[in-house]
């Protein structure tokens, strides 16, 4: 993943190398937040190399962004925002390619056992952000919104709909009949 001795850390240094303490907040940051951007990252992206480039990004992205850092919101919506806008950077950059993914169809994933990523691929992109958030993530339905730039109603709306049409799936699943 990310670290701070490569290439681009350093030439990223003096940005912020006035501050006494920065490489080491920076590795804090890094280590409480490095594992939770990158299952972000691989849950809108579903590339884990893509992830991980996305997941680098962010970081560099962090680094350069920390002295601008105002402290309106927590750190963490901050790094979330950073990393969604990376993602979706790089999902605007994909659009214009087509990678074989969609020219062989993949298998249907066995339906015998309750599979949460399979589930989550299924659902809109909005709302698979917002259940990552909320409930991989841990976040209140404030710094959901927050993150996502949308008003908290949205945010529940969209929770709201995902779990209706998750729990939809799984009994779809287990009965093998249409569950809507």
């Amino acid at each position: 993943m990310f670290h701070p001795q490569t290439e681009t850390f350093r030439a990223s240094a003096p940005v912020y190398s006035r501050h006494k303490y920065a490489v080491e907040e920076f590795r804090s940051i890094l280590a409480q937040y490095q594992d939770k951007v990158f299952r972000l990252a691989c849950t809108m992206l579903r590339d884990e190399t893509q992830a991980e480039d996305a997941a680098q990004e962010t970081f560099v992205r962090v680094w350069k962004g920390l002295g601008r850092f105002r402290g309106e919101s927590s750190i963490s919506t901050w790094i979330f925002t950073i990393a969604r806008r990376t993602c979706l950077d790089a999902l605007k950059a994909r659009k214009n390619t087509v990678g074989l993914e969609h020219v062989i169809e993949k298998p249907r994933l066995a339906t015998a056992g309750l599979d949460v990523d399979a589930l989550l691929h299924e659902l809109p992109e909005r709302a698979r952000e917002a259940v990552v958030l909320f409930y991989l993530e841990d976040r209140s339905y404030e710094e959901v919104a927050r993150t996502m730039g949308i008003p908290m109603g949205t945010v529940k709306t969209l929770l709201f709909r995902a779990r209706k049409q998750m729990i939809a799936r799984v009994v779809e699943s287990k009965l093998g009949t249409s569950a809507k």
